[in-house]
């Protein structure tokens, strides 16, 4: 073997090694990526477009389609601490979902939420607390309370390898508003569990759980979603679908199978 031929070679095993070593790197990128999407609180900027379909409301089984706009914003407070600011925006479009009610395009009511959280987690439980708050942005009177709202809410989980398990929780009482609509006391409970593998795919499952104090119902979906995060030469997204089954609603709300599907733009440090 020649000089030359034994340099190309050389040469060639090192692009080989190169190429596989960046393969690595991006594929545990995405992993890294993925696993901090499975938490809601994660140091990340990310902006989620969720679309959601239910059917079965009111008597005439109305239809409800709802796409959530959901910016998540972490700002660094200082070393230790975090404040996550997490905003859910829904573009709403319904029709019949109060017997013969026509149909409504608008925006719903926005919750905002900010959590204040620990840079490092304590005993490897990743948590924080904050307030939440309702804020009447509805453009129809079927779209939202038309109601003032505020309470508090919080978020623990645990990662654990490609584990990840939790749970977040909120309640909002109504303060102010249009006096002639019911008053607003809501419970939010959403356990959650989800698994990510090597290639970035995660597998998740959850409830949205939420109890009306003033109506004494209960909503509980049971949802379960497959997401990828794949690039976009520098930019990462994370595209998901999914299906959910209502288990219980009030007497005149969703039933049977709903869908999602999810695009969410990740912003990485």
């Amino acid at each position: 073997m020649t000089v030359a031929s034994g340099s190309l070679k050389l040469l060639s095993y090192a692009v080989l090694l190169t190429s596989i070593t960046a393969s690595a790197h991006a594929q545990s990128s995405s992993e890294e990526l993925a696993k901090k999407l499975s938490n809601p609180i994660a140091s990340l900027i990310s902006v989620p477009f969720q679309f959601n379909y239910d059917q079965g409301y009111g008597p005439n089984d109305g239809d409800h389609t709802v796409v959530n706009i959901q910016p998540v914003i972490p700002i660094s407070l200082n070393a230790d601490w975090n404040l996550i600011s997490r905003t859910i925006l829904p573009v709403t479009w319904q029709d019949d979902i109060a017997g013969p009610s026509g149909s409504q395009f608008g925006l719903g009511d926005t919750l905002q939420s900010f959590f204040l959280s620990p840079v490092k987690p304590t005993d490897g439980i990743i948590w924080g607390v904050g307030p939440v708050f309702l804020i009447p942005t509805a453009t129809d009177e079927l779209l939202g309370s038309g109601k003032w709202g505020a309470g508090p809410t919080g978020v623990a989980l645990k990662q654990d390898g490609p584990w990840t398990f939790g749970i977040l929780a909120n309640h909002v009482w109504s303060f102010a508003g249009q006096s002639d609509r019911t008053d607003v006391s809501s419970t939010f409970l959403q356990p959650f569990i989800s698994y990510t593998t090597p290639e970035a795919w995660t597998f998740s499952l959850n409830t949205e759980s939420t109890y009306d104090w003033e109506t004494n119902d209960w909503s509980v979906p049971i949802n379960f979603q497959v997401s990828k995060v794949v690039k976009f030469d520098e930019q990462p997204v994370s595209f998901g679908v999914g299906a959910r089954y209502w288990a219980e609603s009030p007497e005149n709300g969703p039933d049977g199978w709903g869908v999602r599907a999810i695009v969410t733009f990740l912003f990485p440090k």
